[in-house]
């Protein structure tokens, strides 16, 4: 189950959750101080009823939720499976499998577990299956049961299955599984992930398969992906909890001075207040004082702000969501907010750490170029020489064109080139070296695979003859010029970030025992033989390949002799049987064999930028955020796909740190360093290229601050040749110590440990599957629509939070500090001004709408301006209007209205008041007149701070001023009818009749907001911002007049 709670345990680990929250756990300890005799001078439910409403509301969101994930797991948990029990076939329920099950599924079905594969009705003991659930990824995949299982394809067979597997725990990595299976009688055999089929996977093009089970339900790969990442707290939010606990210790402080007020009240006026049996004053008596003024004074802490908050995000999220401009109509993708806590901290980014293959790229790749045996073969442009000694410093060309397109290759192949062999050899290796499946489509060939760059290589050697025909689990078959070669798969060594090369031991159809491999050129240049050739040549073409943005791959091989295979064979499989460390232990495996390289060449691959990226990148710089480009490609096409994206320009001066050791490392950073003098920490119109290996060493702890601050002294920083771990730690580095927002995007799996780190994280939905966008905080289709998510719904989403959020603390400390100015003229008994009910209601009704329409409609200025000006992003970024200083600030007008709300009243109503039949007023009569100038007051507040009005706008504050007007004259008469309140009896007949209530009305919350509307206007007037001259020709509708910079 994906459920939260069941029928017995949802209020306790309900309210558990949420008296968790601190604003929460302190109303329920108010609550319970009410319920103590003679101690609460606002009734007993006064704070239970309201927080039970709160309590209520969230409870409800939360059951509706989780019945949802119910009614989900009820479909998925009551699919059927057959599994072999009791010596026959059974149709059991998914929720019914256990570990150690044998399973029997048939195309088109999805797995019910994680399975061990025993046999399959294909050749070999082959199966498909489609991970597209899992993983986002479209291509199928081959799965391959192990020689010592394929042969059990019967009841009796299965039934005669006797051993044991051993693996390790659980995890949420897809593509890694460490096992080892047991057979009696037998030797140990590793398991690997060609062995397991997941949970959630289909069945494809296979007549049925076995598998026993080895995880089930919360275990399965497939349940621990779907574990909430941990959560991000705003930076925002953070600000509002600290205020929250300082406005508690301000209660507290309100509460002793009240108490040391009712002490000297009582010492200087004790004996003439002999009628009220006055007690002797005790520490019991302090202590008694002491909690009927926090009761009193307790609503100082808005108790609707979490829910209104709660409320107003998941909104905000959905208009994400909904965003039209925000959808890829291509794939049909909207943009998604999957946590609505970020809201406001989109607003506020600083620095933004990109990746570049499929985030600021397509990643649909297309095979380019080539350079074979030292000569070069592709679209080279006319006015460059290949094999002149300026070919390597050409300038950055990027054609058009979109397939190989080089006769002279086939030419050379054909009629004898003395390069004849090296272009066979290199061909076959594109069309034998990979993990690609060949899927039948009638006469055509359909690739699949879960890296373009591989799908590129086989058609791009396809169409120059060498195609690729047939997969099996053993053996590659390829069709070169018409004729029809097997080759022998014998090992494949895996790609990993790591390794950066992928590596396949092959039997060609000669015999011959050869070793394929194809990657990046530090790895492949740092195990060639002393005798390989063209290495200069290949190098060259390397680096112009490089400068017009293609992807590189080395291409190499080295032959092996039967004592050479058969001695690491040994190695390989000792290796590949132990638990711990695995995947290490492999890789060191792997490194012995990889040696001696003969090296053929290289490919080129081009991968086209996204739609609007440059345009995209220019904005986002306006806009004072600064880009890092984090990216395991080499330098060169980094620099010339920073130069296509308008990241940096050719003027711009560029800092380039490529060191080998942590000494030449330190000497580099400390020389830029020097040489930047007063300008270093300043942003610089400077772009900093560093590479994986000088990374290493900078982010040693010994110059990692320097090397921080030569990077923020720069407007761009491009990273080459990372690792995932590299990427993190990056951020971290910039997270920790600068202090900023920091958000990263990427669209693979090795940008999830960013995407993590980062303060936002952003996925994009691209061809290397769903990772990083089901790891993300927020999920788009392309980079472009950064700009919108930044610069609108960033910049809307922090006002409307800042503005909901100082609102609510204002309009608590208007009325309720009332309280505290009314004790000066009780004699701090603890009395209170207002009726029990008001002051409860006071927020969940009669001012609870004008916090939602500040928070969901409110808008600084139109969609189309914050994209015309970036610059307005400013306003969030910095901070200027949400900070402790501001909090205070708002703090402090309220304090200056309670102020004005109370004694004004209380001026007018000084000599008393005689009404119609002689009747004299009581302290209600001025409570009444306080409330509903307060609510007035609050409204009109909120109609001040309103930039953009809508029709919500209008009836939130008109609205709740004829609310509390409508209940008031209700709640008069509903005693003794309805037994609450008989002190409110006939009230609104006393109120309304009163000519100072009207005066009053008019002259109260007018001087209350006077101030404000002066200081508003005198502001917008001499300290004019670019915010209030684009609100200007906003509201002035000039067409044409682009005067603002």
């Amino acid at each position: 189950s994906t459920a939260k709670y069941s029928m017995w345990s949802f209020l306790p680990r309900y309210l558990y959750v949420q008296f968790s929250k601190a604003a929460n756990a302190f109303f329920l300890f108010i609550a319970i101080l009410q319920q103590i005799s003679d101690v609460s001078p606002t009734g007993k439910y006064t704070t239970v009823l309201p927080l039970t409403g709160i309590l209520m509301i969230s409870g409800i969101k939360e059951i509706i939720e989780d019945y949802q994930r119910h009614k989900a797991d009820k479909l998925v948990n009551r699919k059927k499976t057959a599994v072999l029990r009791h010596n026959t076939w059974q149709m059991i329920m998914w929720e019914e499998v256990k570990v150690g099950d044998i399973v029997r599924a048939v195309s088109g079905q999805f797995l019910p577990a994680d399975m061990f594969l025993v046999s399959s009705s294909e050749p070999h003991s082959m199966c498909y299956i489609a991970t597209s659930n899992l993983d986002g990824e479209t291509n199928l995949k081959i799965r391959q049961a192990l020689p010592e299982t394929a042969k059990m394809q019967t009841r009796k067979r299965l039934l005669s299955l006797s051993g044991k597997i051993e693996c390790e725990g659980p995890n949420r990595h897809f593509n890694r599984f460490i096992g080892t299976l047991y057979l009696t009688g037998k030797s140990p055999t590793p398991i690997g992930p060609d062995q397991v089929l997941l949970r959630g996977t289909q069945l494809k093009n296979t007549q049925w398969i076995f598998g026993v089970v080895v995880y089930t339900g919360f275990e399965t790969k497939l349940m621990q992906n779907s574990v909430k990442t941990p959560l991000k707290k705003s930076n925002v939010e953070k600000v509002t909890n600290v205020q929250i606990l300082v406005l508690f210790i301000l209660l507290l402080v309100m509460s002793f001075v009240s108490c040391i007020g009712a002490v000297f009240w009582n010492d200087s006026y004790g004996e003439e207040i002999w009628y009220l049996n006055k007690k002797d004053f005790t520490s019991g008596n302090f202590g008694f004082d002491l909690l009927v003024f926090i009761i009193l004074y307790h609503n100082l802490i808005p108790i609707s702000l979490l829910v209104t908050l709660e409320i107003v995000k998941y909104t905000q999220g959905l208009f994400i969501n909904w965003d039209e401009d925000m959808h890829f109509k291509e794939n049909n993708l909207y943009a998604v907010a999957r946590t609505s806590n970020l809201n406001e901290e989109l607003g506020q980014v600083k620095y933004i750490f990109s990746d570049k293959t499929g985030t600021l790229t397509c990643n649909v790749m297309t095979f380019k170029k080539c350079t074979i045996a030292g000569i070069v073969y592709g679209n080279v442009s006319e006015a460059t020489d290949p094999d002149s000694e300026t070919f390597s410093r050409s300038p950055p060309f990027i054609t058009d064109q979109c397939e190989f397109n080089d006769p002279t290759l086939l030419q050379n192949f054909e009629n004898g080139h003395p390069t004849e062999e090296y272009i066979k050899e290199f061909l076959t290796l594109l069309c034998v070296c990979h993990t690609v499946v060949p899927e039948k489509d009638g006469n055509d060939i359909i690739y699949q695979a879960s890296s373009p760059d591989e799908v590129a290589l086989v058609k791009g050697a396809k169409k120059l003859g060498f195609v690729f025909t047939r997969r099996t689990p053993c053996s590659v078959t390829i069709e070169a010029m018409g004729e029809q070669f097997t080759f022998e798969i014998l090992s494949i060594l895996e790609f990993s970030s790591n390794r950066k090369r992928m590596s396949m031991i092959v039997r060609t159809p000669t015999g011959q025992l050869r070793l394929y491999c194809k990657g990046a050129d530090t790895v492949i240049y740092e195990r060639l033989s002393e005798e390989s050739l063209f290495v200069e040549e290949t190098l060259t073409h390397l680096e112009y390949f490089a400068t017009e943005g293609l992807r590189t791959l080395c291409i190499a091989y080295t032959d092996l002799t039967e004592d050479d295979y058969e001695e690491w064979l040994k190695g390989y499989k000792e290796a590949s049987t132990v638990l711990e460390d695995r995947s290490k232990r492999l890789e060191e495996c792997y490194d012995t064999i990889e040696k001696e390289f003969m090296l053929l060449g290289a490919t080129a691959i081009e991968d086209r930028l996204q739609a609007r990226v440059p345009e995209t990148i220019a904005t986002l710089l306006k806009a004072n955020i600064r880009i890092w480009v984090l990216t395991g490609d080499k330098q060169e096409t980094v620099i010339n796909i920073a130069y296509s994206c308008k990241l940096i320009s050719g003027q711009m001066p560029r800092i380039r740190l490529n060191a080998h050791s942590f000494e030449a490392a330190r000497k580099a950073i400390n020389q830029n360093c020097e040489d930047l003098g007063a300008l270093l920490g300043q942003e610089n119109d400077l772009a900093l290229i560093i590479d994986g290996e000088t990374l290493k060493h900078a982010l040693h702890f010994k110059i990692k601050r320097d090397f921080l601050n030569l990077a923020i002294s720069c407007r761009v920083v491009l990273c080459c040749r990372l690792s995932p771990l590299q990427k993190a730690e990056i951020v971290d580095m910039v997270k920790r110590h600068v202090g900023a927002i920091t958000l990263a995007v990427g669209d693979g799996a090795n940008d999830v440990g960013m995407i993590q780190t980062a303060h936002v994280g952003v996925g994009i939905s691209g061809n290397e599957g769903m990772q990083a966008a089901n790891n993300s905080d927020y999920a788009i289709a392309q980079f472009s629509y950064l700009e919108k998510l930044l610069l609108v719904h960033g910049s809307w989403n922090y006002i409307r939070v800042t503005k909901c959020i100082l609102y609510c603390f204002y309009k608590n400390v208007v009325l309720y500090v009332v309280e505290l100015w009314f004790t000066f003229v009780n004699g701090f008994s603890g009395q209170i001004l207002f009726d029990h009910w008001s002051i409860s209601l006071y927020n969940v009704i009669f001012t609870s709408l004008p916090p939602f329409t500040l928070g969901i409609f409110e808008q600084c200025c139109s969609q189309k301006s914050l994209l015309k000006y970036p610059q307005l992003y400013s306003i969030s970024q910095d901070e200027k209007i949400f900070n402790t200083k501001v909090f205070w600030i708002e703090c402090m007008n309220a304090l200056v209205h309670s102020f004005i709300l109370f004694w004004l009243p209380k001026q007018m109503l000084a000599h008393d008041m005689v009404l119609q039949g002689g009747h004299t007023t009581d302290y209600l009569f001025l409570g009444n007149f306080i409330y509903t100038y307060a609510v007035v007051t609050v409204c009109l507040k909120a109609g001040l701070e309103t930039l953009s009005w809508t029709l919500f706008s209008h009836l939130a504050i008109w609205g709740s001023i004829i609310i509390w007007m409508a209940f008031f004259a209700v709640y008069c008469y509903f005693w003794p009818t309805i037994p609450v309140a008989p002190d409110m009896r006939g009230q609104i007949n006393m109120v309304l009749v009163c000519p100072h209530f009207w005066l009053g009305l008019f002259l109260v919350p007018s001087v209350c907001l006077i101030q404000n509307l002066l200081w508003k206007s005198v502001k917008n007037t001499y300290k004019r911002t670019l915010l209030e001259e684009v609100r200007e020709l906003e509201s002035s509708k000039v067409k044409g007049q682009d005067y603002l910079r």
